[in-house]
């Protein structure tokens, strides 16, 4: 058979062009027949070996997708399978094929289309090459000049090495490439036999130690690159490296469609011309380099900087000429030109070039030796960066929109950082680009969608400003809170965190910016590592931590917690200092202890356990100083993640506890004022949480707080109007009564402070305090004692001459009235009101008096014109009305509703309101309480004893209306309060006030009604009070002496005889001048003592006090036809009584005819009755009657003067014809004024009237001056 073998060889060429898979399985095992029986010796043997090793290299979705029914492992059948084992086989078992596949199978390792092969045949190669090296060194050593088609020792290791970079892909082919390299060493250079034989097994057991998913790349790589560096430094031959260099570069195209281990070549490129020495040759490489990149891919821009970079360790110098010269180009400038944008190559392609360039200039600084670095970074690296990242077209700057540049240009500036803060010379460089670096950095920031993280862009800019910020010059406060702000918005307006099925690297990019932005927060704190400087960093994430959104809270929170631990973990205190800022902070994180994400409250206790060590470590303890106290917060950790509300706001509340023990004094009210912000907290349950801390807060340490009670109380109502939810109210009622427990008078003139009208949250407030009598009583008797310090009125300047002054109220009595009544009108104030009821009542009393008139102030006029606001409460803000709707609530309050209802009756609160009804209004008030609420009128009157000395009118003539109106009813005896009140208007009986003297007469005259069997025992004193007060003052109308007739004409009948008898003569004396009064009242009240004087005297009638009757008839006569029907009344009344003690029944029979009340009067009638009785029963007063009469010819009265003649004229009847004439006492009638009058002259004359005009000419002249009357 053996001259037939190259004929059978050669009709296996056919064959090997079907594509069948089972012609292709059945050819392989063909090849592995003949290689036992020697056929692949002969020549043509090579393509059966080239068919089996194309067949190694087959890709996995050409393999057959339907197994056979009879196979098991369809992976073990398949084609490539087969020709895998195959391969090993013929390599390892038939020794007669070693010479023909050695070093034959080397020629298969660089070609590309056999690259999924490299593994079966690193195997197989490895085997050969161990038989060769035990066959001796010359069989092992091969002849490349004898093998010209054989890849040489540099293409070869460039090849392995690179393959090695992805060790577990192709079946595990980094392995294999590594042990087949460590046994090639002696045809790769002699001296790398040692080393290799050292560092190629640890290589190989860091490879067995991972996984593929578990391998760091980087190290992997990393390790790689310095196994090459180790092998070139041995080697220390330039040519040899040159070479390796060269290959390395000619193989860069292979690597196409592999972009990582394209990746890997260049930087395998860059250690390689970073060991040689011939500057030539590396410039030339890198020109090279930068002519044939394929710029549009990411990978290759950044192998290509990598290279750049890693041969900068060595030749920075020729590394930075040769990107310039680049740039100067021809390449270069076409592809940038102004007229080739759009001609040789689009603009996207310019920007990948740019890119690339920036990338480079970045990765130098970051490779190259620190000691140059400093020196070419502003001069070199980031003048050429900032020019390719600004285009200037025409001499006008153009930003680029190019992602991929922008990333670019953020990496390289973050490495240029990096670079300068590794630098042991970085503490005295002064970084003069900084500023503007920060300023791009925060643009490219901004530029970012807010709610996507599409591009690490965001994380690269705040690593690179988070190296910045550590260099000097430090940063403007301006630009770094612009750093702060810009940074902060966009990570944490970022949608919630991506979940993993959401995808991996979503979520990978989403930590690693967080991660940044923590970096950079921390790296800007630790410039400022004071108290101060950690507020400030707070205070940017302040808005987040109160955020709506509860990924933003949580975010916020974290970054809290971590800078806060950070601080506390950098802390360094040399001497004892405040941490002053310790309440504000604590006051911000405590409330977010019940958000409604479990992370965040964790977060926040968190918070709050770093910032009480971090106040003890201020205080002097050492930092492994553990306090039980703080510690306890730990363990409530778990109460705040369970979300029943109840066990999460008791846990609230002890955490405040916790946070009340530890909090120094001087911090408790910025912690609270911080607290009450958050009532008007978004989150419901935070709001809640800060209403429970701030209560517990008051409640253990409120003693402290007495100063700041009024900024309390100021800055809690001002929430008030702000907070939305339904329990802030009640809570900081709850929080005003904490503190009024406390400094009850604080608390008092804090609320007063408020403005009015108050409104309805103020008004809350101030019932809040009336929820415990004790506490209600102090607040009570608070409010009475500032209602009653100031004046409750002042009096301005009247604008028009003439014009009596306005009353303007004060706003403090005002504001305590208000106030009061919004305490009184809570029902659990009803006990503290009932123990100061003597002083509310008379104290308000009081009040209603002095305001009466009294105007709101100019700016209280104007509210109330407009109008109350919805938020205001709903009452009338005048001064009187305000004091009468409280008074009337002490009523109310105390349980002396009928007085207020039958006050509500009566009309008497409305009478309290004004001017002309007051006096009358204290009546009523009086005569209700008097009926409804006698038993409370003691402790009352005890207290209004001592207002007789009032500086004020009013109070005093409120109070005298009151006491007077009391003595009208049976109380007074019955509650032994007689002698009280007789005492009591006894002392005001001087009062320079007339109105007051008035009352008193009035309350004395009350005793006849109230307790007329006391008036006897008490009758020279009430007759003496009256009698004085008939000569009052000088005004001859005095309202003293109308109301002592008045009372007078009540008292007379009641008092003893004798009492009366003494100043008898004197009292009707000192009224007969009223009977004719112009005014009525004084008439009426005059005639009707006069009539009451002389029942009293009836039949025991004394001869001096007749005269008085008798001189009184006349005018009681005549003023029977005055107008006012009272006055006429009275005069019938007293003309009735005068009868009796005129000794003349016919007289006083005619008296009770004629003028019995509801009777109609025929005046002319009953005048010539009375005349001739008076004419026969007393003719000696017909004279004094006549004279009297005339003086009523001139009356004001017509009716009154029309009466007089007649009167006249009934007494004196004219004389028979014939008679002696008698002198005429009447005047002439045409001298009575009035044509009604000269009427009843006329009539009073009869038939002879006509004689008064003219006299009779046969008589002669009448006698001298009879004309001219009496």
């Amino acid at each position: 058979m053996e001259d037939k073998k190259p004929f059978i060889l050669s009709s296996m060429r056919l064959p090997l062009l079907d594509t069948n898979s089972k012609v292709k399985r059945a050819v392989v095992q063909v090849i592995s027949a003949m290689a036992h029986h020697g056929y692949l010796e002969q020549p043509g043997g090579e393509v059966m070996i080239e068919y089996i090793v194309q067949q190694c290299a087959l890709p996995p979705e050409q393999e057959p997708e339907k197994p056979g029914p009879s196979s098991k492992d369809p992976k073990a059948d398949s084609v490539r399978a087969v020709s895998v084992r195959t391969l090993y086989l013929v390599s390892t078992t038939v020794d007669r094929m070693s010479h023909v596949l050695w070093p034959y199978l080397l020629q298969f390792l660089t070609p590309v289309r056999f690259t999924r092969a490299l593994t079966p045949l690193c195997r197989s190669l490895v085997h050969l090459a161990q038989k060769r090296q035990e066959a001796g060194a010359d069989a092992f050593l091969i002849q490349y000049d004898a093998h010209a088609s054989l890849p040489s020792p540099y293409a070869v290791t460039a090849r392995l090495l690179v393959v090695s970079s992805s060790p577990y892909l192709g079946d595990g082919r980094g392995v294999a490439a590594l042990r087949l390299l460590s046994v090639l060493h002696p045809n790769i250079h002699p001296l790398l036999g040692q080393h290799w034989e050292t560092t190629v097994p640890l290589l190989l057991g860091y490879l067995d130690e991972h996984t593929e998913e578990t391998l760091p790349q980087e190290e992997w790589e990393e390790k790689l690159l310095m196994f090459l560096q180790d092998t070139l430094a041995i080697v220390s031959d330039n040519t040899w490296i040159c070479q390796l260099s060269l290959e390395l570069c000619r193989q860069l195209p292979c690597y196409d469609e592999a972009p990582q281990e394209k990746n890997f070549l260049y930087k395998c490129i860059g250690t390689t011309l970073g060991a040689a020495s011939s500057k030539e040759v590396v410039r030339k490489h890198l020109q090279e380099l930068l002519e044939t990149a394929r710029y549009q891919e990411e990978a290759e821009r950044e192998g290509l900087a990598c290279c750049f970079g890693i041969c900068a360790i060595s030749h920075l110098e020729d590394t930075l000429a040769q990107l310039e010269d680049f740039v100067r180009s021809e390449v270069f400038r076409k592809s940038i030109g102004i007229l080739n944008i759009f001609k040789d190559r689009s603009e996207n392609e310019v920007e990948k070039v740019k890119s690339a360039l920036v990338l480079c200039y970045g990765h130098v600084a970051a490779r190259a030796p620190q000691e140059l670095v400093l020196a070419k970074v502003e001069s070199d690296i980031l003048r050429n960066i900032c020019q390719h990242f600004n285009t200037k077209v025409l001499g006008v700057k153009v930003e680029t929109k190019d992602p991929a540049l922008k990333l670019c240009l953020v990496q390289s500036v973050c490495m240029v950082s990096r670079a300068i803060c590794s630098s042991t010379q970085a503490g005295s460089f002064h970084f003069t680009r900084k500023a503007e670096l920060v300023a791009q950095m925060m643009e490219l920031i901004r530029a970012e969608p807010p709610d996507s993280l599409r591009t690490p862009i965001r994380k690269k800019a705040m690593l690179t400003c988070t190296y910045l910020v550590s260099v000097e010059p430090a940063l403007d406060e301006q630009a770094q809170a612009d750093v702060i702000r810009s940074c902060l918005h966009s990570v944490m307006a970022l949608l919630p965190e991506p979940k993993e099925e959401d995808g991996g690297c979503q979520k990978s990019l989403y930590l690693e910016t967080l991660h940044a932005l923590e970096g950079l927060l921390t790296s800007l704190l630790q410039r400022n590592m004071t108290p101060q400087g950690l507020q400030i960093m707070i205070e940017h994430l302040s808005p987040w931590i109160k955020s709506p959104r509860g990924h933003e809270r949580a975010r916020a929170l974290g970054l809290s917690a971590l800078l806060l631990r950070h601080f506390l973990e950098q802390l360094r205190v040399s001497a004892l200092v405040p941490f002053h800022n310790l309440g504000l902070l604590v006051g911000l994180f405590s409330p977010r202890c019940a958000d409604l994400w479990p992370v965040t409250r964790q977060e926040a206790v968190d918070c709050v356990y770093s910032l009480l060590y971090l106040q003890l470590g201020y205080e002097g303890f050492s930092r492994d100083y553990r306090d039980d106290v703080a510690e306890r917060l730990l363990s409530l950790k778990d109460g705040l993640a369970h979300p029943d509300p109840t066990i999460l706001f008791h846990t609230c509340h002890s955490i405040g506890q916790i946070i009340a023990k530890r909090l120094p004094p001087d911090q408790l009210i910025s912690l609270l004022l911080t607290m009450f912000e958050a009532l008007g907290d978004p989150e419901k349950n935070c709001s809640r949480a800060a209403t429970v801390m701030i209560n517990c807060l008051l409640q253990e340490r409120g003693g402290v707080l007495q100063e700041k009670v009024p900024e309390i109380v100021s800055v809690l109502r001002s929430k008030l109007q702000e907070a939305q939810g339904e329990h802030v109210l009640p809570a900081a009622q709850h929080s005003v009564y904490l503190l009024a427990t406390q400094h009850c008078a604080a608390v008092v003139s804090s609320l007063l402070g408020s403005p009015l009208p108050l409104d309805s949250h103020t008004s809350m407030l101030w019932r809040a305090l009336a929820v415990e009598p004790r506490l209600a009583a102090q607040v009570l008797g608070l409010l009475l004692e500032k209602m009653s310090r100031d004046v409750p009125f002042k009096e301005t300047r009247a604008f028009l001459l003439g014009r009596t002054p306005d009353r303007v109220a004060t706003l403090l009595p005002l504001s305590a009235t208000c106030a009061l009544f919004e305490v009184l009108s809570t029902p659990a104030a009803g006990p503290a009101v009932l123990e100061l009821y003597p002083q509310l009542f008379v104290a308000l009393l009081l009040r209603v008096s002095c305001t009466v008139g009294v105007q709101l102030p100019r700016n209280l006029q104007a509210q109330e014109r407009r109008g109350a606001s919805p938020a205001l409460a709903a009452r009338n803000l005048e001064p009187c009305s305000s004091a009468v709707d409280t008074l009337r609530a002490v009523l109310l309050r105390s349980g002396s509703e009928d007085v207020a209802q039958r006050m509500d009756l009566e009309g008497g609160w409305e009478l309290l309101r004004t001017s002309a009804g007051h006096e009358e209004g204290a009546t009523r008030l009086a005569r209700a309480m008097a009926e409804h609420a006698g038993p409370r009128l003691p402790l009352v009157l005890k207290t209004l004893a001592c207002t007789h000395s009032s500086a004020y009118e009013n109070q005093k003539v409120t109070t005298t209306a009151f006491l007077a109106e009391l003595l009208n009813s049976n109380v007074a005896n019955d509650l032994m309060l007689l002698d009280s009140l007789l005492e009591s208007l006894a002392a005001r009986q001087k009062d320079t006030c007339a109105s007051v003297r008035r009352l008193v007469l009035r309350g004395l005259a009350n005793l006849a009604s109230g307790c007329p069997d006391k008036v006897r025992a008490h009758g020279p004193q009430l007759l003496t009070a009256m009698i004085g007060g008939l000569d009052d003052g000088d005004n001859p109308h005095s309202p003293v002496a109308l109301e002592a007739m008045l009372g007078l004409a009540r008292l007379v009948h009641l008092v003893e005889a004798w009492d009366l008898r003494s100043g008898l003569l004197h009292v009707a004396i000192r009224i007969r001048p009223f009977f004719d009064s112009e005014k009525m009242e004084f008439r009426t009240a005059s005639i009707s003592l006069f009539g009451h004087l002389n029942k009293v005297c009836h039949g025991d009638c004394e001869d001096v006090f007749l005269e008085q009757v008798v001189g009184g008839l006349a005018p009681l006569l005549l003023h029977l036809q005055d107008p006012q029907a009272a006055v006429a009344s009275a005069c019938r009344f007293a003309l009735r009584m005068c009868g009796p003690n005129l000794a003349c029944e016919e007289l006083s029979a005619a008296f009770q005819k004629h003028l019995q009340e509801g009777r109609a009067l025929h005046f002319g009638e009953f005048l010539n009755t009375t005349c001739k009785h008076l004419m026969h029963h007393f003719p000696d007063l017909l004279g004094r009657l006549l004279t009297t009469c005339l003086f009523y010819f001139k009356s004001s009265w017509e009716d009154v003067r029309a009466a007089a003649p007649l009167f006249t004229g009934e007494q004196h009847p004219l004389p028979r014809p014939h008679a002696t004439r008698q002198p005429c006492l009447m005047p002439p009638l045409h001298r009575v004024p009035g044509a009604a009058c000269r009427a009843q002259a006329a009539a009073a004359g009869g038939p002879g009237s006509a004689h008064f005009g003219a006299p009779d000419p046969a008589e002669g002249p009448g006698p001298r001056g009879a004309d001219q009357g009496c």
